[in-house]
């Protein structure tokens, strides 16, 4: 009895302290979700404040489409290049120096002379475009690290709840705090939102990167969770090549489907351009005279249906301890981009409401399932294949808002929409067929191992593969 206790005892020592650590890394990674919530506000409310300041300043809403043009292409470099930031410096490193980089330069803006307007305008543009990407790359691939890999889910959400919290506070309040105070005051407020984030940054133990381009972790090679049992295998491959490009492509080759999910992404950014494109367009034809009414209601209703859904994942993760799956991603995208779509078809208001309402719910779900599968990625590959992967959006949403703003000269709203966010559902039943077709051929290949080893639970694989969507 004596030998039999003894076991007992050890596990039950060693769950209390996971639950423990656990309990800890939780409260951590909260506290940080809390500082990038502020941070975020920063960079809506600056979205808002900036663009005006830039049409102000310049009086052409020319410099505004450079702005944002510049912003998208400091964005779409910081994503070439963070895989390998990211093997060289911690995480923690790079989140911490990104935002000091976009405090910085609000105070370089701030303090800049009227004849050095433009060029301190440009510096801003480029550094948030790139910091912002940095940030986002560095939290989002160490989450895994931060929290472990069954918590991800949860975590994600989370962390997509602040920023869908901060996007509604940000661009409800740029409007009041420009008109009340000035453009000084709003960035100095933004300023401080990302000296609040880098302060958190730095109290707070925070895991991942630092030779995310070296060799796997122990027994990655073998693991499910990594999203393919070739990710391993491929990691040397990886380390060898000195340049991002290899890396990147055999991050995407590292599990079945995960080339075509990233490209849906950028298609999808692509649609994303069109509905921001249209919105305010479409609100002046329901609304000449006051015209931010309903965008600015659009995007509150559509955030509240973003944060129900980040409630029901989680509890979701909690009580299953999955996450929605790559299916979710595909289904998800395809009830999105239909919302967007119907959103510009006239309906009466509360339709329209009802229609941002899965708009935001359908956009939580495919935030949450996109990013959770790319974390299934070892360590090794997981920072470029988010690297790539902001890459792809920045790209789609920059060429979509150049193609977008010559169409709506002369199609309507819905027109521009409807085969902007078609083409996303295409890709979207696309990648659907090749997740059905990879289930298909495991579940054929499983039932063989069955009949030969007997073993039926070899096919429990983590719910973030595309095997199990």
């Amino acid at each position: 009895m004596g030998s039999a206790d003894g076991p007992k005892a050890d596990e039950t020592d060693g769950d209390t302290r996971k639950a423990r650590d656990t309990a800890v890394s939780e409260r951590r990674f909260r506290f940080l979700v809390a500082g990038y919530a502020v941070s975020s506000y920063g960079t809506f409310l600056n979205m808002v404040a900036l663009n005006l300041f830039v049409y102000e300043t310049t009086g052409r809403a020319l410099a505004m489409g450079l702005f944002m043009a510049v912003r998208l292409a400091s964005g779409f470099v910081a994503g070439l290049v963070v895989g390998g930031l990211l093997a060289r410096f911690s995480a923690k490193s790079i989140m911490l120096w990104a935002n000091v980089g976009q405090g910085a330069v609000m105070l370089v803006l701030i303090l800049a002379p009227d004849g050095m307007l433009t060029g301190a305008l440009m510096a801003v543009s480029v550094v948030i475009g790139a910091c912002g990407t940095l940030f986002m790359v560095a939290l989002r691939s160490s989450i895994p690290e931060m929290v472990g890999e069954d918590r991800r889910a949860w975590a994600n959400s989370l962390s997509i709840t602040g920023r869908s919290l901060a996007m509604v506070a940000g661009f409800a309040s740029a409007g009041v705090v420009v008109s009340l105070v000035g453009y000084t005051a709003a960035f100095l407020v933004d300023m401080a939102t990302f000296v609040a984030c880098a302060v958190t940054v730095a109290l707070l133990p925070i895991a991942g990167g630092k030779g995310a381009g070296g060799s796997a972790p122990e027994g990655s090679e073998h693991s499910e969770s990594s999203g393919g049992s070739g990710a391993g295998k491929d990691a040397p491959a990886a380390k060898s090549s000195r340049r991002w490009r290899p890396v990147a492509f055999v991050a995407l080759a590292a599990a079945p489907g995960m080339g075509l999910m990233v490209a849906l992404r950028g298609v999808d950014a692509f649609g994303s351009s069109s509905h921001n494109a249209a919105l305010p367009i479409y609100s002046t034809s329901l609304d000449a005279s006051n015209p931010a009414v309903f965008v600015s209601a659009f995007w509150c209703v559509w955030a509240l249906g973003n944060i129900g859904a980040q409630q029901v994942i989680q509890r979701y993760a909690q009580r299953t301890g999955r996450s929605v799956g790559a299916l979710g991603f595909g289904y998800g995208t395809v009830v999105m981009s239909a919302a967007f779509i119907a959103a510009f078809a006239g309906f009466p208001l509360a339709v329209t409401a009802v229609i941002a309402l899965i708009a935001g719910a359908a956009d939580g779900l495919t935030e949450v399932a996109y990013t959770s599968h790319l974390q299934t990625l070892p360590a090794t590959l997981r920072g470029h294949a988010f690297g790539l992967s902001a890459t792809f959006e920045n790209f789609g949403f920059g060429v979509g808002m150049i193609l977008v703003a010559a169409a709506l000269d002369r199609f309507s709203p819905l027109a521009v929409v409807g085969w902007s966010h078609g083409a996303a559902i295409v890709v979207a039943v696309v990648f659907l067929l090749r997740v059905a077709g990879v289930r298909r051929a495991e579940r054929t290949g499983l039932r063989k191992e069955e009949a030969v080893e007997g073993r039926p639970d070899r096919g429990d694989r983590d719910g973030a593969e595309v095997s199990r969507g």
